[in-house]
């Protein structure tokens, strides 16, 4: 585990998938939240918030930008591990009874079926849709109670981020196990409801672009927000490198 840009990030999926199975072997309930852009913009500006992604187990690095960012500034080489490809390395691993909470009941329906594709025990798990409000409305106990009679030991949430993050943490009292991931768009892709840029743009860390074209109104004041912060986000952890931070 390693701290960026005041993230605790894991960046090797392989130990990402351990850590899964140790904390669901352990009991305890807890975390993972899928630092893409709109994270990291946000943890600069917010204290709260940035508590609440650290408050976790750690983060992945749904960014493909942030690898780029440390191979400037400290020379090192980082893989991005994104939602999607989290959602799809769990679901087709076949370990764990999951649920998948959030979205509406027609993407929920598209998205049931064609992740039975990858394991077909997804038609027996539960796919629940979130009411629409803030995550002060949300009834944290009877949510809490549904998983436990559930089984689940791996709790999917697509309410997008921030709003996701926050509402992990306040589950996470009210839960007697389990692991949550927040996968936002991840449940659009595998329904079909939305389609993720192709690779070769991924590659070429242009899958905000493509987004944009998608959802400009959305996209823009996200990209926006990224770029204001972005001179004093890469200057702080210049500045920690040059005061001695040693990876």
């Amino acid at each position: 585990m390693e701290k960026f840009f005041d993230i605790r990030y894991e960046f090797d999926k392989e130990h990402v998938w351990n850590c899964i199975d140790r904390q669901i072997a352990s009991g305890m309930p807890d975390y993972i939240c899928v630092a893409d852009g709109v994270v990291v913009n946000h943890v600069q500006r917010n204290p709260e918030y940035r508590q609440t992604v650290n408050h976790g187990m750690f983060a992945i690095c749904d960014s493909g930008w942030v690898p780029l960012y440390l191979r400037w500034i400290y020379g090192i080489r980082r893989q991005q591990y994104c939602g999607p490809m989290i959602f799809k390395d769990i679901v087709s691993q076949g370990k764990h009874r999951m649920i998948f909470l959030g979205t509406d009941i027609q993407t929920l329906a598209s998205l049931r079926f064609r992740l039975s594709r990858y394991n077909p025990l997804v038609m027996n798990m539960t796919f629940c849709e979130l009411p629409f409000k803030s995550v002060d409305e949300f009834d944290y106990p009877e949510i809490a109670e549904m998983i436990e009679k559930d089984g689940a030991s791996i709790i999917w949430i697509a309410l997008g981020a921030p709003k996701q993050d926050y509402f992990m943490r306040r589950l996470k009292p009210y839960l007697k196990r389990g692991v949550m991931i927040g996968v936002g768009a991840a449940f659009n892709f595998y329904s079909g409801i939305e389609q993720r840029a192709p690779d070769w743009v991924i590659r070429l860390h242009l899958e905000f672009v493509y987004r944009i074209f998608q959802s400009p109104k959305k996209q823009l004041s996200r990209c926006v927000g990224i770029l204001t912060c972005l001179p004093k986000m890469l200057w702080g952890e210049w500045r920690r490198k040059r005061l001695g931070y040693t990876v």
